[in-house]
């Protein structure tokens, strides 16, 4: 979907903790259980690099605007860092970082050999003509164009930015070099590289993940109730994806409203709804709920692929959900953490570490093809995501059965054990 078709969104939190402040406190929930040295937790705590550019941008009537530009790489231990461009107006130093951590974490959890990256420009989006937001970007491009690269750091879409803008980004480094970079930026269109899967593997990486953990818990998907908070990029996916596999969907919410049927929906018709009317609101033969409705509803599967910050210390209580899946990082805050581990100890919560990391996952698989020239069919794609998404949950279920601890606990474990020991390795030089 071209980004000026999609909803008006103006940041990436709802109101409550700093992303920052979360990702630091969900880091140094895992350290307890972690024989790492003092000065090693300093050094993986804090981001290797931190860029902020302004720079001016020619509107469409002549005029000059400034614009603030970050771009953080927090561990490159393991690999390249990679990580998503954001546009939004609140977009600051501190988010961009936390998300650069939280990269890092994902990619070391289900192997995938990246550090963690992020990045992105303080503008409204929507508020820009298609010719603006392409000299906006390129602009960016260039200006953090030093610090990155296929072998450097990797850029792909996030919060408000898609395929439309890492062409852009492709294009700008391809002919700042002189020659086609496809490799530079993962989620791009197909004939420039880009790779097919790529569009929902958040969701399938999802689903794959929460159906292997209903297994465990001798739950059948087949029947299964499922609410959805968002319906955008993953939210749509996992929806489909789920009521696909006999889960019914009867719950979903975006920015414009929500809708609820206890009969299930058949989702490809929301789909359809959404994509011409901006919003699920107003679908026929449905109720309306709001955001509190869905997350207190009596369901099986919670699935949070909204803003951050959604589950609190407030209505933590409430929740009725027996598995909750994260669809993005910041969604649990850790004080719902702490309230749902106390008072609703056989809720299962699926960390987005381990549940939305199948974008990372098929962008690696971008990258690959990219640096090879030989590109995969839809099949491979899903198969080799299946593989590395129930490896990763083997590792981490195995980990909080062993160390009795929650499943977001166990991720960071095993995430943090991973480039801890490969900083280790490598030594800490000169």
């Amino acid at each position: 979907m071209p980004l000026r078709r999609l909803r008006h969104r103006t940041g990436a939190f709802a109101s409550g903790p700093n992303p920052f402040d979360i990702a630091i406190e969900q880091f140094e929930s895992a350290l307890p259980y972690l024989k790492l040295k003092a000065g090693l937790i300093e050094f993986l705590r804090h981001a290797d690099r931190a860029v902020i550019v302004n720079f001016p941008v020619i509107m469409d009537d002549g005029s000059v605007r400034v614009f603030d530009g970050f771009r953080v790489q927090h561990d490159v231990t393991l690999g390249p860092s990679h990580g998503g461009i954001r546009y939004h107006a609140g977009l600051t130093l501190s988010e961009v970082t936390a998300f650069a951590m939280w990269n890092t974490w994902k990619a070391a959890l289900v192997d995938v050999p990246f550090g963690g990256a992020a990045g992105g420009v303080a503008v409204n989006p929507f508020e820009l003509s298609e010719k603006e937001l392409e000299r906006l970007t390129r602009r960016y491009v260039m200006d953090i164009l030093p610090n990155i690269g296929p072998e450097e750091d990797i850029l792909s879409p996030d919060f408000n930015t898609d395929e439309q803008i890492m062409a852009w980004v492709m294009d700008t480094v391809s002919m700042a070099k002189g020659y086609s970079v496809a490799a530079i930026a993962t989620g791009k269109p197909e004939p420039l590289g880009g790779t097919v899967g790529w569009r929902g593997s958040i969701g399938l990486g999802l689903t794959y993940v929460t159906e292997e953990i209903l297994a465990r818990l001798n739950m059948p998907l087949e029947g299964a109730t499922v609410a959805v908070q968002g319906f955008g990029r993953v939210g749509s996916h996992a929806a489909r994806y789920l009521w696909s596999r006999g889960a019914r969907v009867v719950a979903i919410t975006d920015m414009g409203g929500g809708i609820y049927a206890p009969t299930g929906f058949d989702v490809e018709e929301v789909q359809r709804y959404a994509r011409e009317h901006g919003s699920v609101a107003g679908f026929p033969r449905a109720e309306a709920i709001g955001d509190e409705d869905l997350l207190t509803m009596p369901v099986d599967i919670l699935v949070l692929a909204a803003l951050g910050n959604q589950i609190r210390a407030d209505n933590a209580h409430l929740v009725q959900a027996r598995v909750i899946v994260e669809g993005g990082p910041g969604v649990v805050t850790p004080r719902a953490d702490r309230i749902l581990a106390a008072e609703k100890p056989d809720v299962v919560l699926i960390p987005d570490i381990l549940a939305a990391s199948g974008g990372l996952v098929v962008s690696y698989f971008e990258w690959v093809q990219d640096l090879q020239s030989f590109f995969w069919s839809q099949e491979e794609i899903e198969k080799q995501l299946r593989k590395v998404m129930l490896r990763a949950l083997d590792k981490t279920w195995a980990t909080a059965e062993r160390l009795d601890v929650p499943l977001r606990t166990a991720a960071y474990v095993c995430a943090i054990e991973r480039v801890a020991q490969a900083t280790l390795d490598r030594g800490i030089w000169p």
